[in-house]
């Protein structure tokens, strides 16, 4: 850490940013942005995050380059992130979970917050979209089968009126459109 700064100085470069290219080189995506901690904010930069992210607060930034008891305390919360990676991936991977890394915030407080996320395998998406087809499939063979059964209690209640109708020599036009529209053979 000392050296970096004797080099930074020397190049003609701050501490604070000498020490963001170093924490660069060892993390890579690092960002200067201050994150509130409400889950609304959270949310926001965990869509942005790629799994290897580090954001660090301004003002905590600038205290890790001119402290290096900060500095050590804080790349430590930011190497057990990356650290705890492979674990956590076996772990969700054991409960047929994809284990999603988003980054590491450090706040303006001093806080630590670590995002990342988990979805389904693909086998259990793949399960539960033949489940769910399934489920749709019978739903449609039930809504047809209750659409045939109604159509032929309409069948039977046209033909009583037909044959009531006959007796009296009146046929109604309408009846025998219904008789057509809902003939079971076509359904």
């Amino acid at each position: 850490m000392e050296q970096l700064q004797k080099t930074g100085e020397a190049a003609g470069t701050s501490k604070v940013d000498a020490y963001t290219e170093y924490l660069r080189s060892k993390y890579g995506n690092v960002r200067i942005q201050s994150i509130g901690k409400d889950q609304k904010s959270l949310d926001r930069a965990g869509k942005s995050m790629s799994g290897s992210d580090v954001v660090i607060a301004p003002n905590i930034l600038e205290q890790m380059a001119n402290d290096p008891e900060k500095a050590a305390y804080y790349e430590g919360k930011i190497d057990d992130f990356f650290n705890a990676t492979p674990m956590l991936t076996a772990s969700f991977a054991a409960k047929g979970l994809v284990y999603e890394p988003g980054g590491v915030v450090v706040h303006e407080d001093g806080s630590v917050t670590y995002i990342g996320g988990c979805s389904d395998s693909p086998e259990r998406v793949r399960e539960v979209n033949e489940i769910n087809k399934a489920k749709r499939e019978k739903e449609a063979a039930q809504r047809r089968e209750s659409i045939a059964d109604s159509a032929e209690s309409i069948q039977q209640i046209a033909l009583r009126i037909i044959a009531e109708q006959s007796a009296s020599h009146t046929v109604d036009r309408k009846v025998g459109f219904v008789l057509e529209r809902c003939d079971i053979n076509q359904l």
